[in-house]
This record gives C-alpha cells, structure tokens and sequence, in this order.
C-alpha cells in the first residue's frame, strides 16, 4: 500500500541517499563488470546501488513502475506513475578511481533528486521548486547564475545531430572561447551544477531526455530553479530537433544558441 504520509520528493532524496550510500561504500574496491557492447559497462556497484534504491521505492509507492538503468522495465511502460533511476551516473570515472559521480531518481514530470555520493550533496526538487541539502543541514534554494562562465559539454557519442552540430566544434568557436571555459563532467553533476550556480551552462547532443534516467532528474532540477532548457535549436524540448542546452539565464543561452545554430544575438 502506497504510504500517503511520505511525499514524492522524500521517496526521491530517500531513494538517491541510499544509492549514494552503496557507491561510496563499494568505492575503491576490485568490482565485478557487466558489458554492454560498445564500450560501455555496469560495475557491482551500479547494480546494488540500483537494488538499494528500488527498495525505496517499492516501499513507499509499491504500485509505481520503474525504469532502471541496470534493471530495465518494471510494471507497465505507460505507467502514469513511472520512475526513471540511474545508480551510478559516471561509471567509466568510478571505476578508473575518479569521484566524478551522481545518483538519479526521478518521478516521470515529478519529483528528482541528483545525489554526490562523496561530497554529501543532494539536489532535489519536488517539481515547484529546487533546494539543495548538504550533510543533514538545512535545505537552501538553488539559485542559477553563470558567474563561473563554466560550461560543461558533453563530448560522448552518438552525435545523430551531425554535420550540422557536432559538440566538438562549440569548444574552438571563437565567442565560446572569448566568453566561457569548457569542462567535462558526469551528467548529473553538470545539470545540477547549473541549477545550484556551480556552472553557467551544460551542452550536449542527443534526444529523448525527458524519458531518460541519465537527464530526467538534472532536468527537472533545472527546470524547477528557473534555468533556460532547450534543444540545441532553441526550441523546447518536446519539440526540439535535438540536443540539449541548458543555460543559468537567458543571456548566456542566447549567446550558445548563436554558436549552434539556435537563434540567438550576432556575434
């Protein structure tokens, strides 16, 4: 039976503390590999990450579906309730010893939280308003800004927006070099490092975000604390012909739409 006394966004923060919990206490240790073609890989430490925080979730909304990333589809995929979990965002950096890393849980157009397993950090929203707890203290709004004029571009393929838009290509633009400073993190840490002010912008090719466990929680953070989302054309997402830009204000988006293509300012 769904616990009623529990809120969506306490089941995401509860959920993502105890996948948190897992990948920091496997951290360091010799784990098990799982492939999955082209490179890519699960560890030990995604998967019981992933069984941790579906506990959770079962617990408190039993009837709800989930799609995660190790564990695929559970319960119906048209679900009106479906969340979408990503244990171990940044594998390849956990398991070479980098701390680079998230864990996501999000309510399908509800409620997310992005937690930092090693500096204790968890970003939350409950679909109105996004909020940053640290270490039990007390909750702060995040507040977007692009003070740091850092951008996090994301560098990974497929580029299915190529030649037209190729990531690679933003980094040598010379207003992006003029205005910015590039870096490459994990996923989830980009998204809500703009949310909570930590980076300007983040930039990425692709498609399908609002469904996706590696962007669903990020984006709905940003969403929440009033960051500028959009395709790389400019257009919202559902509507966009890819991509992904996401901007503290509307100035510094404005100045990557007219780098990729998107409308934007002359420069």
């Amino acid at each position: 039976m769904t616990d009623s006394s529990v809120s969506d966004a306490d089941v995401a923060t509860a959920a993502a503390r105890a996948g948190a919990a897992v990948v920091r206490d496997l951290y360091g240790r010799q784990l098990s590999r799982i492939d999955k073609g082209a490179g890519d890989f699960a560890t030990a430490a995604d998967v019981e990450a992933e069984k941790a925080i579906l506990a959770v979730i079962r617990a408190a909304r039993p009837d709800d579906a989930v799609l995660g990333e190790e564990g695929g589809q559970q319960g119906a995929a048209g679900a009106r309730r479906q969340w979408l979990v990503d244990p171990l965002c940044g594998t390849l950096n956990y398991a070479v010893g980098t701390m680079l890393v998230a864990v996501n849980v999000a309510l399908r157009d509800g409620a997310a939280a992005v937690a930092d397993p090693f500096s204790g950090e968890l970003f939350f929203t409950d679909g109105r308003t996004a909020r940053l707890r640290h270490d039990g203290a007390g909750d702060a709004p995040l507040t977007p800004t692009s003070a740091t004029r850092l951008v996090d571009v994301n560098l990974d393929p497929p580029f299915p927006n190529a030649p037209g838009f190729r990531a690679v290509d933003l980094l040598v633009h010379s207003g992006f070099v003029a205005r910015f400073r590039p870096r490459v993190t994990s996923t989830s840490l980009a998204l809500a490092w703009v949310a909570a002010g930590k980076r300007a912008a983040y930039v990425t090719d692709g498609g399908g975000f609002s469904g996706s466990v590696h962007f669903a929680a990020g984006i709905a953070l940003c969403r929440a604390a009033g960051c500028v989302v959009t395709g790389i054309d400019g257009a919202p997402l559902e509507e966009s012909r890819g991509g992904l830009v996401v901007a503290a204000d509307e100035e510094t988006h404005a100045l990557l739409m007219s780098m990729t293509g998107g409308p934007g300012p002359v420069m």
